[in-house]
């Protein structure tokens, strides 16, 4: 008898292509790396390394994205974050914004009746309040960015895919909701492209954004009563039968978990609050929270074409938002003042390597991550 060949190994070559062959990360990679710099961003009001951020985050949707509706979308997350920005600085001039010493506007105030008291509407503008306003809506432009980011790379269909099925019914909306945007976005291109195939796309702007308005909202409710046709066919919503006994069971656990997680969240964030309703509190709530979740789960009964596995790529995706997020943790005790910059007294924003390098580890994705396959029509 013929002696069994032992395995060959696989040379390391072999390995590193088939880490780079085109396929789509798991959406919960993704996910995992646009919260690491949301939760970044959440940390400094530092307007260089929020702009960093952005950055990082703009050069990864543009590495990675695919030819896909959801990825068209980005921009108007940018338009939104600017839009963000441009009406915190207004707010500062509208409502009153002399909190400081360095008065650049004077602007006669409006005075109001006594029951507005605390309310000023204009009146003197300093340069410490238009600051606040700026770096303010910086930082959640920054977030919304980042969002939006994590919307341009994701699959939505995907994400609701990988839903657990204790959340499989909020999941569903959650991420209807989160596909609006690039619904939208994909009904304007292709209104516009038949009106530039029948000859229609000239004119100013403002003229014919009325024959775009109506045609871009029946196509996404057109599509919207498809999709939902679509999902109750394929059973979506649809439950188990589980007794009333066992529901109410599931249901005050999930309450009685989130009460512990709240109060321990709080005695841990609070310094004042005894120590024995912080971690242990904390602990416990999750515990049961978590024992409900897997009894309400119970109830859904679905099987999964396919299932997204987290690889080796997922992993490291992951890890490096993670690591932007602890790098700015970890940062904020050694200098708080480089992350966020006085108000009192009017200097540049200093800007120091350990939270710049953690910034830039968000890059990462951009290299050792494979690129996605390409959309067939």
């Amino acid at each position: 008898m013929a002696d069994r060949q032992a395995p060959q190994a696989v040379p390391g070559s072999v390995v590193l292509a088939r880490y780079f062959l085109p396929r789509d990360l798991h959406p919960g990679a993704w996910w995992v790396w646009a919260l690491g710099l949301a939760v970044a961003a959440s940390r400094t009001t530092n307007p260089w390394l929020l702009l960093t951020i952005l950055a990082v985050a703009c050069y990864v949707v543009i590495a990675r994205r695919a030819d896909a509706p959801w990825a068209m979308a980005f921009r108007l997350y940018l338009y939104l974050g600017a839009f963000i920005v441009a009406m915190r600085v207004l707010f500062r001039f509208v409502f009153g914004g002399a909190e400081g010493s360095t008065i650049i506007l004077a602007l006669p105030e409006i005075p109001l009746p006594a029951w507005a008291a605390g309310i000023r509407l204009l009146g003197d503008v300093s340069a410490e309040s238009l600051l606040g306003g700026l770096y303010d809506g910086l930082r959640l432009a920054t977030m919304v960015v980042c969002l939006g980011a994590a919307n341009a790379l994701a699959n939505p269909k995907r994400l609701l895919k990988a839903m657990p099925p204790a959340l499989y019914e909020v999941g569903t909306a959650v991420v209807v909701a989160l596909s609006v945007f690039p619904q939208l976005a994909e009904s304007v291109l292709r209104v516009r492209r038949a009106r530039t195939l029948r000859g229609g796309a000239t004119g100013r702007r403002f003229r014919a954004l009325h024959a775009i308005i109506i045609p871009v909202l029946e196509d996404a409710l057109d599509r919207s009563l498809r999709l939902a046709a679509s999902m109750d066919s394929r059973g979506y919503g649809r439950a188990g039968r589980v007794a009333a006994r066992a529901r109410l069971a599931t249901g005050a656990l999930m309450i009685v978990g989130l009460i512990g997680v709240c109060v321990g969240v709080y005695a841990t964030l609070d310094g004042s609050t005894p120590r024995f309703l912080a971690a242990p509190v904390l602990v416990a709530g999750l515990v049961v929270a978590l024992v409900g979740f897997r009894l309400a789960g119970r109830r859904v009964h679905r099987t999964r074409y396919r299932p997204d596995r987290w690889r080796a790529p997922e992993i490291v995706v992951a890890t490096s938002g993670v690591a932007v997020a602890v790098a700015f943790f970890a940062t904020s005790g050694v200098n708080p003042t480089n992350l966020n910059p006085s108000l009192v007294v009017l200097s540049w924003p200093l800007l120091s390597w350990p939270p710049l390098l953690g910034a830039a580890v968000g890059l990462v994705p951009a290299v050792l991550s494979p690129i996605p396959e390409p959309v067939t029509a």
